[in-house]
């Protein structure tokens, strides 16, 4: 490892980060993999279209001569989101790294481009396989439920993947690793309503996860299989994430609170475009990240909560 990553680490741990930097030819080694798992049929074929296939193995045009890849762990908290319909108010969940997403993404591009500016290096950001690339890294582990664990964060933080000319002549690149505590635990399996955690191979069946159905395009209703009373999120899920032990520390932790009025989720509810809602209402979804693509699925996602009052 060069003084110049030693010296990217200790900036980001600094800030309340994570980092690692690997060579950029780990980059083959992703594409191979995420490939391998879809040639073997692991992956649901709707899955994989909806979900991997928009990652691009391709280095930036705009940074000739990349040399390594960077990845960084920005702990991030869960949000709550208060609805008032018919006269009553529920507050519902939004997952670790919704809120903000692309604001803390550009931040850390910021942050990186400026700090590395000086030595004479670049970064560009990378549509990659960031759980992935954080676990081969060295910086995360699996969980049995899939997801990936730092220490000191749990699953609770936001993977931010860039390409690099930094040079990177050595690192830290590992078979993926299951946390210890899950060889004996079965918490996550259990607490999993639809059967995505099965004890029959380690890989997620995704398509079976409610966060891949409610995520989908709005032309994608909920299948009939899946109860209502499983949805315990705004978007995504948290069951196997709530009950997992690695994440105690963290479970209380919430940063805002938006609160929309009767008519602000009735317009919601009504599949109401961002140039039809008020703005106050604009600005609160922009803060929450969901004005973009995340819009459209709030009349679906919202109706499992409130049509049957």
């Amino acid at each position: 490892m060069n003084s110049e990553i030693k010296k990217l680490y200790r900036m980001l741990e600094a800030q309340g980060f994570k980092g690692r930097v690997v060579t950029i030819q780990r980059l083959k080694d992703l594409q191979e993999e995420i490939e391998g798992c879809h040639n073997q049929g692991l992956f649901d074929e709707t899955v994989y279209r909806e979900g991997l296939s928009f990652f691009s193995f391709r280095p930036p045009d705009d940074l000739p001569t990349v040399a390594s890849l960077i990845v960084v762990a920005v702990p991030r908290p869960q949000t709550k989101v208060s609805f008032t319909w018919k006269g009553k108010e529920r507050s519902l969940v939004l997952p670790p790294t919704y809120m903000g997403a692309i604001e803390v993404s550009k931040r850390i591009k910021g942050l990186l481009a400026e700090w590395l500016a000086p030595h004479g290096f670049r970064v560009a950001p990378g549509r990659l396989p960031r759980k992935l690339l954080t676990v081969r890294s060295g910086l995360a582990a699996y969980g049995r439920n899939n997801i990936s664990y730092i220490p000191g964060m749990g699953s609770f933080y936001q993977p931010i993947v860039f390409f690099s000319d930094l040079p990177c002549h050595r690192d830290t690149w590992q078979e993926p690793l299951v946390m210890d505590r899950c060889q004996d635990c079965l918490i996550c399996l259990k607490k999993c309503p639809t059967g995505a955690i099965t004890p029959e191979r380690f890989l997620l069946r995704a398509e079976k996860c409610l966060v891949f159905h409610n995520e989908r395009s709005p032309d994608h209703p909920f299948p009939e299989w899946i109860d209502p009373s499983w949805h315990n999120c705004l978007v995504g899920c948290m069951l196997c994430q709530r009950h997992c032990p690695e994440n105690k520390p963290f479970l209380n932790w919430f940063e805002g609170n938006e609160a929309f009025s009767h008519l602000e989720t009735a317009l919601l509810l009504n599949g109401a475009t961002a140039d039809q809602l008020p703005d106050v209402t604009r600005r609160k979804l922009e803060r929450l990240g969901l004005l973009d693509f995340l819009l459209e699925l709030l009349p679906r996602n919202l109706s499992v909560f409130f049509r049957s009052q």
